[in-house]
């Protein structure tokens, strides 16, 4: 009896040993870097560094930008069209895009209103008729610029590290940062260079499928202290959609304010 009770006894102490081990593995698995909020303070580490290599006040700063370049877009990933295109953007929500040589052919965003300017006129664009469209203001509520100057400093906002990854060949930390509206950016920055590889965001289609919008950064050069991507690659879905060359940009340069505002309108009659 006696040494019956003491197998039981022995086989009890076992069994709290082993509990007592596996509790102390999961403990110093899960390191106190790991906490939220630890976790919220590497992403924004991340980030700050990133703005840094952007430029740091200089980026921040930027009241307007105009670039020169050429433009594609690709239909299941073959091109449909090329041109060159002439670009003067003012913070924060002001984008006048001018096409062919003659830049002849506008298309002007101010705020989510769009219009498009040709030798006819002026046309108001209905973005809800035109998903390409739709997608170009959902590029524009989602750009670094905005996510940077803007959701960064509202206390709503949530960062997340989602740690070391691979993107475009690139060696990348992965943070997502989320809007007190729940709209969230996932930015993937170079672990040496510290610039931004790649940014994404979801949308959803008009047949609410989900959809991922991506832009792809590279070829950058120093311009006026503002670290400047001369490619940028837009895709959907893995898809690409657009392309941007830069071959010339400049900072600061106070465009007529007329630039920025549509001319008569021109409604095209029903046949």
């Amino acid at each position: 009896m006696t040494c019956r009770l003491l197998k039981i006894c022995m086989g009890t102490l076992l069994v709290l040993a082993s509990v007592a081990v596996v509790s102390s593995q999961q403990n110093s698995s899960t390191p106190a870097g790991q906490s939220p909020q630890a976790n919220q303070q590497k992403a924004r580490a991340f980030l700050d560094q990133m703005i840094q290599t952007l430029g740091g006040q200089a980026y921040l700063n930027i009241e307007d930008a105009e670039f020169e370049g050429r433009y594609g877009r690709f239909y299941h990933e073959r091109s449909e069209a090329s041109a060159p295109y002439h670009r003067f953007w003012q913070w924060p929500d002001k984008d006048r895009m001018e096409f062919t040589k003659q830049r002849d052919i506008v298309q002007l965003f101010v705020g989510d209103q769009i219009y498009e300017i040709t030798f006819r006129g002026t046309r108001i664009i209905d973005a809800k008729k035109d998903y390409d469209f739709q997608m170009q203001l959902e590029r524009r509520h989602h750009t670094l610029e905005i996510v940077l100057r803007q959701w960064l400093n509202d206390p709503g906002t949530a960062l997340f590290d989602e740690g070391p990854s691979l993107s475009e060949n690139h060696s990348v930390e992965k943070i997502t940062v989320i809007n007190s509206k729940n709209d969230s950016v996932t930015i993937f920055i170079d672990t040496d260079t510290h610039l931004p590889v790649k940014k994404s965001f979801v949308m959803r289609d008009p047949q609410g499928y989900r959809d991922e919008i991506a832009e792809v950064y590279d070829n950058w050069k120093m311009i006026q202290g503002v670290n400047t991507p001369y490619n940028t690659l837009i895709s959907r879905n893995g898809e690409l959609q657009r392309q941007y060359f830069v071959t010339a940009a400049s900072y600061n340069n106070h465009p007529k304010s007329s630039l920025f505002e549509p001319t008569t309108q021109y409604i095209p009659t029903k046949k």
